[in-house]
């Protein structure tokens, strides 16, 4: 199997990930709750083929090293430990999110997803960022 198109999935996946969270957020603020439950049902699902994808590449190619020099190695490590510290964090916080709405819990489900969204949108994207910054951008 040829890996190397995986961190560009991996970055259609997380993008994905992000517009159905975006899109799910519009509507549940116009009360479209099964709307709302279909997209963020769906960024699960290709947030989970995100982590599938990404831990086959990682477990087959390694780690890739940050080509740029100069002002972009702190803008790039600053985006990559604040995203990877907050992916961490993000999986308990959706799992109790998403646990928390099929009981039809939804006073505490919406308490939690004050700070769900935000962090999983700030994930989601700056996966993108890293992406881009390491396998696009030509920094030489």
């Amino acid at each position: 199997m040829d890996y190397s198109l995986l961190p560009t999935i991996n970055a259609i996946l997380n993008g994905t990930s992000a517009l159905l969270l975006c899109t799910g957020y519009f509507f549940i603020r116009n009360q479209n709750r099964r709307a709302h439950a279909a997209c963020m049902g769906l960024a699960f699902c290709t947030s989970i083929l995100f982590l599938i994808s990404y831990l086959t590449y990682h477990a087959h190619h390694g780690t890739t090293r940050f080509p740029g020099t100069g002002w972009a190695r702190p803008v790039y490590f600053t985006i990559l430990v604040s995203h990877t510290l907050l992916a961490i964090v993000i999986v308990p916080l959706v799992l109790r999110t998403l646990f928390l709405a099929r009981r039809g819990r939804f006073d505490s489900h919406k308490k939690l997803a004050r700070w769900t969204f935000p962090t999983w949108v700030y994930v989601s994207v700056t996966g993108v960022v890293v992406y881009w910054m390491l396998y696009r951008i030509n920094w030489r």
